[in-house]
């Protein structure tokens, strides 16, 4: 038997990180994989929506082609400058993309795998049915629509998390990459005009070899410690006109020593970047 998944992505993301587990892609289309041979389909395709704009799925977007999954960037919803426009949007992407392939290619499948909780796909769902094809749904338990229960078989994404979830990530010590973190933050703001939140938690993920989670925990950590400063800067260059930074609490003893030689140069990127916020 042949499946076609879609997903809406913001939806699952955001019920897994309501019961504090923030999805990656990885184990997104470890799931999905795992899913297929359970239920034993040639998984044809994934296709998967969501607003790649959002900060949280900032580079998630090339993560996932790189991992097979085809990608539909669906904007202006949950954006900040223009949280109005297009309401409902990734839900009628999917819900037009769904029926083009049912009417074009209905050979192609044989199963309709949605990863959802909203209930607004219900009409899909039943005319997939009509179809003669075979349904599933999988959600995160405590945000499925209950209209969608009779396409769930049981399985969910937030069980499948906490059974999967590696032990590694159960104690998370930010103070250990402490040293390195800061000497990762200072040559950026050397490098760079400024150091976006973004931008910082991508480095420290990649250059710490740190889940995104455990980088979270080490800026909440490092901004308890007063080890960073968290500011507003204004950039006209972006849509909404401003940003979040980090900026490296050059007062702190334990940074100006760690920072060694590039304590000055770290310190004039700043002294500049204080007198353009202020021109």
């Amino acid at each position: 038997m042949k499946a076609i998944a879609f997903v809406d992505y913001e939806n699952i993301w955001t019920g897994l990180l309501e019961r504090g587990h923030e999805l990656t892609p990885e184990q997104l289309v470890e799931f999905i994989n795992y899913y297929a041979v359970k239920i034993n389909v040639d998984l044809i395709a994934v296709y998967l929506y969501a607003n790649f704009d959002r900060e949280e799925f900032w580079r998630t977007q090339t993560l996932f082609e790189k991992i097979n999954v085809f990608t539909r960037h669906v904007y202006g919803k949950n954006n900040y400058a223009s949280t109005g426009i297009r309401h409902n949007a990734a839900d009628l992407e999917i819900m037009l993309e769904a029926q083009e392939i049912l009417l074009t290619r209905e050979s192609a499948f044989d199963m309709f795998l949605m990863l959802t909780g909203d209930g607004d796909f219900l009409s899909l769902l039943r005319k997939v049915r009509a179809w003669g094809k075979e349904v599933k749904v999988v959600g995160v338990a405590g945000s499925v629509h209950h209209t969608l229960t009779p396409y769930c078989d049981g399985e969910n994404l937030l069980q499948w998390v906490l059974r999967e979830k590696p032990e590694a990530e159960a104690e998370y010590h930010p103070e250990r990459d402490l040293e390195q973190g800061i000497q990762i933050l200072g040559a950026l703001q050397i490098r760079l005009p400024y150091v976006a939140s973004t931008k910082a938690r991508a480095s420290l993920a990649e250059l710490l070899g740190r889940s995104i989670p455990q980088v979270k925990e080490f800026i909440r950590y490092s901004l308890k410690e007063t080890i960073l400063i968290e500011r507003e800067h204004s950039d006209p260059n972006l849509k909404i006109g401003k940003t979040k930074i980090y900026l490296l609490n050059l007062e702190n003893k334990y940074v100006r020593e760690v920072l060694g030689s590039m304590y000055e140069e770290v310190f004039q990127r700043q002294l500049n970047l204080s007198i353009e916020n202020h021109e």
